[in-house]
C-alpha cells in the first residue's frame, strides 16, 4: 500500500528523525543528495525543496538552473547504521522544473516514460539484479588500495570469505530499508561479493540497485574496507557484472510463459529477446558505460561478449533460467554495476518492445559454448560481438535512432558529450603498461 504523506510525518516523529536526505541521480548514475531537517520535510513532501541544477552534470545551464525535487513517498526510509536518537532518512525524488514539470534530463523519469509506454501496450516490467562487487583494504587516510583482503572463491565461508561480515551487516541494512534479499555470497574472484535481490517492478529495482550502491559503500568503511563496483579493478580475475533478469506481466499472468513455445517461451519473449539482440551494441554504452567495462567484457572470464540466447549455456548474452511458469525469465548478462541503472533499464526495456512491435526474431539458440569456437565458425553461423572498447560502443551508440528515441535529446546528447570526453581522456594518456612495454627498446 502507498505511503502518504501523513504516515511518513507521523513515522518521522515516531522514530526520532532528525534529518532526511533527498536523493536523485545524475545521468552517470551517480547519486546525489540534498540534506535537510525534519521541520523541512513537510516543505519536502509537498515538493517544494529547490536546488541548483546547473551544478549537476548534464541537467542545465547556469542561466535556467532552479529544479525542485518532488519525493516518491513509498521510497522513504531510515538509514539503521545512523545513531537512531537523532536518525537519517532518506526519499528518493524525481526532478522538475521550477514551472512544475518533469524535467526532461531526470533519468528516473525517463524511465517512467517507457514503462509508461509498456503500460499502453498492456505489459508491467519485473526485474531482479545481481550485482557483484569488490571489498578492498584501505589505506591510512580510508582511500581504496587494489589490495585483497581474501583469498576465497565461489561461495567459500569463513575464514576464507573474510568479508562475510562486512556482507551480512549490508545485507542487514538493505533488509532494514524495505529491500527482500534472495542471497548473498562470495564470488569466484577473492575479495568479489554479490548480493541478489528479489524480483519486482523495474522503477522500485532501478531505485534498489541505486540505493544498494551507496549501502554498501557506508557499511564496507566500517570494517575499514572500500567497496568498489568497478568492473574489472585487477588483471586477471573475473570482473563484477550486474545481471538483470527481466520478465514481462499483464496483470499477475507472466507473458514470457507459454508451456508449448519453444524452451517454454511465449512469442512476445522470443520477440522480446529478438529486441534486446538487435540493439546490444548500441545499448552497450549505457549498460557498460566506462572504459573499465570494456576491460570485463572479454572471452575467458565468464562475462558475454558475443550476442545469442540459450537456455543450456552461459556463454550467452541472454540465458533463459530453468524456472518456468510465473517465473519465467531472461537473464541479461553483459550490464555492469556502474550503469546507470534508470537509463540502462529504460533502453533495455524500450528495445524490447521494438522487438515485440516488429516481430523481431532471435534467431536460433546457441547450445555449444561461443567461447570455443573460432572466429570463422562464429561469423558463419552469424555471431556477431559487443563492442570492444567504450570509444567503439559510443560510435554504435550514435547508429541508433531507437536509443535517441528512449533517452531525449537532452540526456542523449549530455551523455554522449561526457563519454566521448571520457573516451579521450584515456586515449590520450600514457599509461605504466606502455612505459614499461616501450621505454627500453625504442
Amino acid at each position: 500500500m502507498a505511503k502518504t504523506k501523513e504516515q511518513i510525518l507521523a513515522e518521522a516523529k515516531e522514530k526520532n528523525v532528525k534529518f532526511v536526505r533527498l536523493q536523485f541521480t545524475d545521468i552517470l548514475g551517480l547519486t546525489k543528495n540534498v540534506a535537510i531537517t525534519v521541520e523541512q520535510l513537510e516543505n519536502a513532501l509537498d515538493g517544494k525543496i529547490m536546488f541548483d541544477g546547473s551544478s549537476i552534470e548534464g541537467f542545465v545551464r547556469i542561466e535556467e538552473s532552479d529544479m525542485y525535487l518532488k519525493p516518491d513517498l513509498d521510497t522513504f526510509a531510515i538509514f539503521s547504521w545512523r545513531p537512531q536518537e537523532e536518525a537519517v532518512a532518506r526519499l528518493i525524488c524525481d526532478v522538475y522544473t521550477d514551472d512544475g514539470e518533469p524535467f526532461i534530463g531526470c533519468p528516473r523519469g525517463i524511465l517512467k516514460s517507457v514503462l509508461a509506454e509498456a503500460e499502453a501496450m498492456g505489459f508491467s516490467m519485473r526485474v531482479g539484479s545481481e550485482p557483484e562487487f569488490f571489498l578492498f583494504e584501505t589505506d591510512e587516510r580510508g582511500y581504496p588500495k587494489v589490495e585483497l583482503h581474501d583469498q576465497a572463491g565461489y561461495f567459500d565461508l569463513a575464514p576464507l570469505d573474510r568479508g562475510e561480515d562486512a556482507r551480512r551487516e549490508i545485507v542487514l541494512a538493505l533488509e532494514n530499508m524495505g529491500f527482500q534479499i534472495e542471497a548473498s555470497h562470495h564470488e569466484v574472484a577473492p575479495s568479489q561479493h554479490e548480493i541478489d535481490f528479489k524480483y519486482t517492478d523495474a522503477l522500485t529495482t532501478a531505485d534498489n540497485i541505486a540505493t544498494f550502491r551507496f549501502v554498501t559503500k557506508t557499511i564496507a568503511q566500517k570494517f575499514g574496507l572500500c567497496a568498489v563496483f568497478m568492473p574489472k579493478p585487477i588483471f586477471g580475475q573475473n570482473g563484477s557484472g550486474m545481471h538483470l533478469h527481466q520478465s514481462l506481466f499483464h496483470g499477475d499472468k507472466n507473458i514470457f510463459y507459454d508451456a508449448n513455445g519453444e524452451v517454454g517461451l511465449s512469442e512476445i519473449a522470443l520477440h522480446y529477446i529478438g529486441g534486446i539482440l538487435k540493439h546490444a551494441r548500441a545499448m552497450a554504452a549505457i549498460t557498460n558505460p566506462t572504459v573499465n567495462s570494456y576491460k570485463r567484457l572479454v572471452p575467458g572470464y565468464e562475462a558475454p561478449v558475443y550476442l545469442s540466447w540459450s537456455s543450456k549455456n552461459r556463454s550467452a548474452l541472454i540465458r533463459v533460467p530453468a524456472a518456468r511458469g510465473v517465473a519465467t525469465r531472461i537473464e541479461m548478462r553483459n550490464p555492469d554495476p556502474t550503469a546507470n541503472p534508470y537509463l540502462a533499464l529504460a533502453v533495455i526495456l524500450k528495445s524490447g518492445l521494438d522487438g515485440i512491435k516488429n516481430n523481431v526474431s532471435p534467431g536460433p539458440q546457441r547450445y555449444d559454448n561461443i567461447f570455443h569456437m573460432t572466429e570463422e565458425e562464429r561469423k558463419a553461423e552469424g555471431i556477431d560481438n559487443l563492442p570492444g572498447s567504450l570509444g567503439d560502443a559510443l560510435a554504435v551508440f550514435q547508429t541508433d535512432p531507437l536509443l535517441r528515441e528512449a533517452l531525449g535529446e537532452h540526456v542523449y546528447k549530455n551523455f554522449l558529450r561526457a563519454k566521448e570526453q571520457e573516451w579521450d581522456e584515456y586515449r590520450l594518456q600514457v599509461h605504466q603498461w606502455e612505459v614499461q612495454r616501450y621505454l627500453s627498446i625504442y
